[in-house]
């Protein structure tokens, strides 16, 4: 079955020589779409020169060259296929095509190219075919080597030659595709190597040079440029690349037209192969709560943020809550599923690469997820145009598809016509995106023509709370709709968007796919106004870089008769929202400030109509708060906890009970409270007084606080429950937790009580956990780091568990050092993420001042999570 794919797919055996026939040592060849209006129609020029019998491509839009001529060939083991070429025959098909996807700038696609086969004979009678299309909107080429058995590819000539003065807007290659782009021309770049999508200005005409169909087979390739010139000469991954025959490789792809056709183009999606998923019912695109740039990671780590975040996706329709790095130090994400489900939210989960890299893994890890409830995955940190990670590719999104399991790539390569062969795949990173924290206002409008063409880009927008924002609230708010992604992660904090009521209100209304895009006005890093409709709805977006401006709108997009438009744009106190009545010979204006923009929404016009808003199926956002977070008790103790509940919007609740509970033996006292109808802004307050037995065990306890609600029209009962920490000391034990630090250092952060280090600022650790044992109290440090405390010769014994904490996912290594009044009196050897927790057990009798250090390893300081489990000084005449 698979070799008569492979023959459909590669036209194997399609093509026939005449018995008899001459092979041709040179000629020239056009091959064109006869579709297009003369003056726009494209044309590839092949040429095969007779003395050399190398290969070359031009390619003309109109009258006008676009692609000026440059090499074409392919080296292997077996043959070098760039010289010495015969033609043995040549055929010429048109392809027409009609395929849907579940993102995307327009979700119904058709297609229609003109293909020429060429077929040559080279050095050793070596087989080497090359295809070329041309369509509407660009031109591309693939070699096929036809013959079967193994192939190893060496190199590829191909190369693209534009003039000389063609502005340029490049990006400097990486293998994540996170670097802003430059603006210059195609001669003035340095040399060096570039990325995909890379875009060019030839006279009227854009050229956006990218690539399609790239999977296990190959490997992804980049730019080389050769300095003073036009030429851009493709460039492997690897050094040699080994396949079974017959081997196609990547459409080496050209987008052309002017602005609106590139951006509009789907050509790279079209030259990709067809979906391999049958049934896509499963697969729903949706708006998404990230909560990484408001807490990082010690956001992932905290239950109740992210059932905070849940509460605002369910408040205000939105399908998908993210939960990033950090998650996987936690034992609650089965908890946190249910309580979304209950919500109607659904949970997607980060994950690096490295936990999925084996069959083994994705066996074991994948199901597990799914039984779990969740929906899809975030995978990071690929970072490599490899093989041999293109082959990972095609082993994760096809056990990924098994598990109906959506995937959002971060850290990844660029889309290459993927999302129609795998449409599972919501969005791929590859950006120089917003949590990099000061993208410039250029590169914002830059993106809409160059890396969010090739498919849709998580750039991951509305962060008001981190890093330099160079967009007005207006123009951040537009990105929902100037940029394409199935999954729209956005990236604020819930009182950012609280703070900007009719921000929150547009993207209740916006959705992430689109069944119609039209660029409006724009270019390249001065702005950008798109047009996109989903159903009877459409959708603007605005962006421009510079001085505040009156924008001025054409409407002829719109059909006949009248519609609404509602405008949200900058106003002195904060966005603002204006309607008015227009129809398609109308021009909307928009007044917007420096490195403004604003976003629309338009429906027809009915008389009565006060909005285009449609009704959002919401729950009451709440609050549940429990305290002390952490109290320390003696056995036979009495504390006091404290619960509250409230409706912060879209009240009310009904049947609502506040109760409290504590571990067995354990008494509670207290009627709790409850409320038949609680309305928003009501609090619903409770107090309960908790006895710790005199035999409690030692060690941390939860006192739980609990609610249940119900929301008006819903049968479901929903709970929520915060827990208060009780931690019971054992006597004859201070723990260095508990002291105060007579100094203090860390590697990054502070130095945390009873947590891990955070990196950032205090408190933003997790749970301590070495090895997947947890400690109740202890130290979190970052290499290089120690604290020091004065004990006065009070005590006889310092012990601890030391190590890596589990949070680590890059190689860490650490050193610990225990010192007493400026002399070692223990130090541990190297220890890394794999080692188990190390004891320690040092005499400290009459030490005055106790020093704990943890200095790196030796290979950096990254990833040195330094952990004092249990870190307790002890008099043992008091044990």
């Amino acid at each position: 079955m698979l070799a008569a794919v492979l023959s459909a797919v590669l036209g194997v055996g399609a093509l026939t020589v005449p018995a008899g026939a001459t092979e041709r040592k040179d000629g020239a060849w056009t091959v064109t779409q006869q579709a297009a209006a003369k003056q726009d129609r494209l044309t590839a020029d092949v040429r095969l020169d007779g003395s050399r019998g190398t290969l070359s491509l031009s390619v003309r839009s109109g009258g006008t060259t676009v692609l000026e001529s440059a090499p074409l060939g392919i080296v292997t083991t077996a043959a070098d296929l760039t010289s010495g070429l015969r033609l043995r025959g040549r055929q010429t098909q048109e392809i027409t095509e009609r395929y849907d996807t579940m993102t995307g700038k327009e979700r119904r696609r058709s297609t229609r190219m003109t293909q020429t086969r060429f077929s040559f004979t080279g050095q050793n009678d070596a087989r080497l075919d090359l295809l070329v299309r041309v369509s509407d909107d660009g031109v591309a080429y693939r070699y096929v080597l036809p013959e079967q058995g193994e192939v190893t590819v060496l190199r590829e000539a191909s190369a693209f030659q534009l003039p000389a003065a063609s502005p340029a807007w490049l990006m400097p290659y990486t293998p994540n595709y996170e670097r802003p782009h430059t603006e210059t021309t195609a001669a003035a770049a340095p040399a060096g190597n570039f990325g995909y999508p890379s875009l060019f200005q030839v006279g009227a005409k854009y050229v956006l040079l990218t690539e399609s169909d790239v999977d296990g087979r190959y490997a992804g390739s980049h730019l080389v440029h050769q300095a003073g010139t036009g030429r851009y000469e493709v460039a492997l991954a690897d050094e040699r690349i080994t396949s079974a025959g017959p081997l196609a490789t990547p459409w080496r792809t050209a987008v052309i037209g002017d602005l609106a056709a590139v951006t509009g183009s789907t050509l790279v999606d079209d030259l990709a192969s067809p979906s391999r998923i049958k049934d896509t019912s499963w697969i729903r695109p949706g708006r998404v709560a990230w909560s990484w740039l408001a807490g990082f990671g010690a956001a992932q780590r905290s239950l109740e943020t992210q059932q905070r975040f849940v509460d605002y996706s369910a408040a205000h329709g939105w399908e998908y809550t993210l939960v990033d790095d950090g998650w996987k130090t936690t034992d609650w994400m089965p908890q946190l599923i249910t309580y979304a489900q209950q919500r109607g939210v659904k949970v997607l989960l980060w994950m690096h690469w490295s936990d999925l890299d084996t069959a083994a893994e994705r066996e074991a890890i994948l199901p597990k997820v799914k039984g779990w409830g969740a929906t899809g995955l975030k995978i990071d940190f690929m970072d490599s145009d490899s093989q041999a990670r293109f082959r990972w590719y095609d082993d994760i999104l096809e056990a990924t598809a098994q598990q109906k399991l959506l995937v959002n790539f971060h850290g990844s390569t660029i889309p290459h016509g993927i999302q129609r062969t795998w449409p599972h795949v919501m969005t791929m990173e590859a950006v120089y995106g917003a949590e990099q924290g000061n993208v410039s206002i250029r590169d914002v409008a830059t993106l809409p023509f160059t890396r969010n063409v090739v498919g849709s880009m998580d750039f991951t927008p509305m962060g008001f709370q981190f890093g330099t924002r160079n967009t007005s609230e207006a123009a951040e708010l537009a990105l929902s709709v100037v940029y394409e992604s199935g999954f729209q992660n956005f990236a604020g904090s819930v009182q950012a968007y609280r703070d900007r009521p009719q921000l929150e209100r547009f993207l209740e209304q916006v959705p992430t796919v689109w069944d119609e895009s039209r660029l409006l006005s724009g270019h390249p890093g001065d702005g950008a106004t798109f047009a996109r409709r989903h159903g009877d709805r459409w959708f603007l977006g605005s962006v421009t870089a510079g001085a505040a401006e009156t924008q001025r709108v054409p409407l002829d997009f719109l059909g006949g008769g009248r519609w609404r438009v509602d405008v949200v744009r900058d106003g002195q106190g904060g966005l603002v929202r204006e309607s008015q009545v227009v129809d398609r010979r109308d021009t909307l204006s928009v007044p917007t400030v420096q490195n403004g923009g604003f976003a629309a929404l338009v429906c027809r016009y009915e008389p009565g109509r006060t909005t285009c808003d449609r009704p959002v199926d919401r729950m009451p956002l709440t609050t549940l708060t429990a305290g002390p977070q952490r109290i320390q008790a003696e056995p036979g103790e009495s504390v006091q906890v404290e619960g509250r509940f409230l409706v912060e919007e879209f009240g009310p609740a009904t049947d609502v009970a506040l109760t409290a509970t504590g571990p067995t033996g354990w008494t509670v006292e207290g009627p709790g409270a409850e409320a038949g109808q609680l309305p928003t802004g009501k609090p619903l307050d409770a107090r309960w007084t908790v006895r710790v037995p005199a035999d409690a065990a030692y060690g941390n306890s939860d006192v739980v606080v609990a609610v249940g609600y119900r929301v008006p029209g819903r049968s479901t009962l929903l709970r929520s429950h915060r827990t208060v920490r009780v931690f019971v000391s054992p006597p004859g034990v201070d723990f260095v937790s508990d002291l105060p630090f007579a100094a203090e250092r860390n590697g990054w952060g502070p130095v945390e009580r009873d947590m891990s280090n955070g990196e950032n600022s205090a408190g933003d650790g997790g749970p301590l956990r070495i090895r997947g044992t947890a400690y109740d109290k202890g130290l979190g440090m970052h290499a290089a780091g120690e604290v020091s405390v004065d004990i006065g010769g009070a005590y006889d014994r310092f012990t601890a568990k030391v190590g890596i904490d589990d949070e680590v996912t890059g190689e860490g290594s650490v050193v610990f050092e225990v010192i007493g009044d400026g002399r070692v009196l223990a130090t541990t050897g190297v220890l890394t993420r794999a080692d188990a927790a190390q004891p320690i057990d040092v005499d400290i009798a009459g030490v005055q001042r106790l020093t704990l250090r943890a200095t790196d390893g030796g290979d950096g300081i990254n990833f040195d999570h330094a952990d004092w489990g249990d870190a307790q000084l002890r008099l043992t005449a008091r044990s």
